[in-house]
């Protein structure tokens, strides 16, 4: 079950995402979603401690080769930790302009990943790459745990409002697509279906059951505090 996942990106790339992330930062505060902003950097520091943590030192089954690996990892993880949280929450937030920051993150992704592909010849290049089969079995014990309570608990509490499974399952499987999808076609990921299949039904989506109780705690604390 184990495959190689592996990007190939340059020095322009990170520069320009850099860039595209300090703007969605402050678009977060001129527009004042703060519980967006604090969750997303909460969800770039969990995944560095995840990708560094656990699959660079600990497990040894990420290689970066050109760059600082705590550095570059850092970067990583709060590139995609920090967008797809934020982005996660402002679904779960059913966001009146949820189709306009969905669109400011996809052709952001897109749009930098074609210009330093195009312009980006001069920079260094960077590599990156992981196995999976280490790890995907304990996100499937995750995933099954996460969706297996939502399920029980709408099946057995007539009363209470029920989860909405269906939109967990479409927010998590969406956010991973999209930037797997935007990796592959731009050159960035090495061909091949199976990653961005197998990454898009499991590695965000199976935290979504948990993100979705955290998030409605959040907003009930808040709401009893207006």
């Amino acid at each position: 079950m184990d495959y190689l996942v592996a990007r190939e990106l340059n020095v322009l790339y990170i520069i320009l995402d850099i860039i595209f992330l300090l703007m969605l930062g402050y678009l977060t505060i001129y527009l004042k979603k703060y519980r967006a902003l604090f969750f997303g950097l909460a969800g770039g520091l969990i995944y560095f401690l995840v990708d560094y943590g656990i699959f660079y030192a600990w497990l040894q089954t990420r290689e970066v080769v050109g760059a600082n690996p705590a550095l570059f990892l850092l970067w990583l993880s709060m590139s995609y930790g920090f967008t797809n949280f934020l982005w996660i929450w402002l679904f779960l937030d059913r966001d009146k302009h949820i189709v306009e920051w969905s669109m400011l993150i996809v052709i952001g992704w897109f749009s930098i990943a074609l210009i330093a592909q195009s312009f980006g010849s001069n920079f260094a290049t960077i590599s990156i790459s992981r196995g999976t089969g280490s790890y995907h079995g304990a996100m499937a014990i995750m995933l099954l745990v996460g969706y297996l309570y939502v399920i029980i608990r709408n099946l057995t509490h007539k009363s209470d409002e029920k989860i909405p499974i269906v939109r967990l399952l479409l927010i998590g499987i969406v956010v991973q697509f999209s930037w797997e999808a935007v990796l592959l076609i731009s050159g960035i990921r090495p061909e091949g279906l199976r990653p961005l299949i197998t990454n898009s039904l499991l590695e965000t989506n199976l935290g979504m059951p948990y993100l979705y109780f955290i998030h409605r705690a959040l907003s009930q604390q808040k709401n009893n505090h207006s």
